[in-house]
């Protein structure tokens, strides 16, 4: 839990039951057979029983799996009655087993609640319960890495899953590289200990590397997202507490399913007497009390829904950005992504997965909400064009104009007083070409009579960052947190290609210390080199990537 806590969204924005009960059918009726409910914590819904006992009825439809992850504090109170509703798996973070630290971690006392938890779905699976249980640790190096043996040891006489994840880059938790306990450091650290740990074969779509120790009766995993990531085999999609769907955790790309399944109702939230009112709407049309053309339900918004889903899910890349991107990109941490049906784990979903092959996807009619048998086929479009129109639909076109000229024309500097603190960065990259090699040469031999060149362009670059605001009139001053220089030779040797990173937790962006750091780094190596090379063109000026902000990330293709 971050030290500041996280906001906490309008219920207005958040997803109803009946909103996510809907969403669940949806996705059940196009082949998805597993749902986790996660967090922040899902056990805190008051109607988390109801919710799961909705959810838990589409098993006649095709839903095999229905999981959640969890603190585990109240979980020993309710566990019995979520195996009634149809409870089959339990993920259970837990980041220390030392109770103080829980305490200072977790910022609650509830350490000795969570281990009731655990034996509580141990002593069930003797029973016959059949609860998958994982406990999820993520290891974070000067923090909890000293407990992964003591961890490991829970597995000796436990039937469970030790699982440990490579700490990762989201907003809230203050992200340090130095804190990344790496898959191969575990793994060392374990086999120092347990010479024998084996590798277990994955299943097709595992996000975690299982292994498992002679002798020990449960299992230890990893989920490696930051040094080995797993995209290319993962077919999870998430749905934000506000009803945006997520293709990828590391994404910040995300689409509103919430609006469009509201309107079937106005644009106002479904709650219980508006979903009942669908059903009966449903029940009248198949009994010929309505005419036949009468919107069914949400049945229209269905089959929009489909169509942004497929495109999303088509979109998806082979992998998510590298450590030097993800730990400065705006990205909502899990812990402000409410309890709400978030997938799969086991193999693609058959229809989906023709869709990502480009075959298309060709599967049932939106399905009926009171009766799974709906009939009709149809066919979802793949057009990032029609996706781009659906999600930017009903909102106003604004007016092009610069925002740092008056309406009589005269120039002013931006208000921002009204804007949140968001994280923002920008590179910015420009080119210096000689007319010869000879700078180059002598640059790389650090030969040149005024010294390393681009030694002193780097930190000429990081000093002009820091004072853009005292050399562009109407830029705001900004208390910039992270400034990288990256110079080098180009390919053919007659080139210095300079690259400026700005990163800032603030109002407004960083392109323009981005472009005067670039710019400054390559005037330096201009005034070390020109007494060798007078012909020197600085050129390519420019922005390539931006983002946080209003207006989200922005890439030069």
């Amino acid at each position: 839990m971050p030290e500041e806590g996280v906001p906490l969204s309008p219920n207005r924005e958040l997803l109803t039951t009946p909103e996510i009960v809907m969403l669940s059918s949806i996705f059940v009726s196009q082949g998805v057979n597993k749902i986790r409910l996660t967090g922040g914590e899902p056990t805190v819904r008051r109607d988390i029983l109801s919710l799961m006992r909705q959810i838990g009825a589409l098993r006649p439809r095709g839903l095999k799996q229905l999981c959640i992850t969890t603190n585990g504090i109240s979980l020993h109170r309710k566990l019995d009655s979520m195996v009634e509703a149809g409870l089959t798996g339990v993920n259970l973070s837990l980041d220390t087993l030392d109770p103080w630290q829980f305490q200072i971690m977790t910022r609650r006392k509830g350490f000795d609640a969570v281990q009731k938890s655990i034996e509580r779905i141990l002593e069930m699976n003797k029973m016959g319960a059949g609860i998958k249980l994982k406990i999820n640790c993520v290891v974070m190096r000067g923090v909890n890495d000293r407990e992964v043996l003591p961890f490991v040891e829970l597995t000796r006489e436990k039937d469970l899953e030790v699982r440990f994840i490579e700490y990762m880059p989201f907003d809230g938790n203050k992200w340090n590289k130095g804190k990344m306990f790496s898959y191969a450091e575990m793994l060392d650290l374990i086999r120092g200990q347990f010479p024998g740990l084996a590798k277990v074969k994955d299943d097709k779509n595992d996000t975690s590397k299982t292994w498992h120790i002679p002798g020990f009766v449960g299992r230890i995993g990893f989920i490696t997202s930051m040094t080995h990531n797993f995209c290319g085999t993962c077919n999870r999609l998430r749905i934000t507490g506000d009803g945006n769907l997520k293709v990828c955790l590391f994404g910040n790309a995300e689409v509103s399913l919430r609006d469009i399944l509201r309107k079937s109702n106005r644009g106002e939230p479904i709650d219980e007497e508006a979903y009942e009112a669908m059903k009966q709407i449903e029940m009248d049309r198949k009994q010929g009390r309505v005419p036949p053309d009468q919107p069914l339900g949400v049945a229209p918004n269905e089959a929009e829904l489909l169509d942004v889903i497929g495109i999303a899910v088509k979109g998806k890349k082979a992998k998510h950005a590298g450590l030097g991107t993800l730990e400065h990109m705006k990205n909502r941490p899990m812990i402000l992504i409410d309890p709400i049906p978030a997938s799969l784990r086991d193999q693609m979903p058959h229809k989906i997965r023709r869709l990502i092959s480009g075959t298309g996807i060709l599967g049932r009619a939106p399905c009926s909400i009171h009766n799974p048998s709906s009939a009709g086929f149809r066919m979802l479009s793949s057009s990032s064009r029609r996706c781009k129109e659906d999600v930017g639909e009903g909102k106003e076109k604004r007016r092009v104009q610069l925002t740092h000229v008056s309406d009589t024309g005269s120039a002013h500097m931006v208000s921002i007083s009204e804007k949140p603190v968001t994280s923002r960065i920008a590179t910015a990259a420009c080119t210096v070409r000689f007319s010869n090699k000879t700078a180059v040469s002598l640059i790389r031999e650090n030969q040149m009579k005024k010294g390393d060149v681009l030694g002193v362009a780097r930190i000429a670059g990081i000093m002009a960052a820091k004072r853009t605001a005292d050399l562009i009139p109407l830029c705001h001053p900004i208390a910039i947190s992270h400034v990288t220089i990256d110079l080098g030779p180009g390919e053919k040797g007659d080139t210095i290609e300079i690259r400026a990173t700005v990163a800032c937790d603030g109002k407004t962006g960083v392109e323009m210390e981005a472009m005067t750091a670039a710019s400054t780094a390559a005037l330096t190596v201009y005034d070390m080199c020109k007494a060798v090379d007078k012909g020197m063109v600085i050129d390519g000026v420019r922005v390539v990537l931006k983002d946080g902000g209003k207006s989200g990330r922005w890439e030069m293709d």
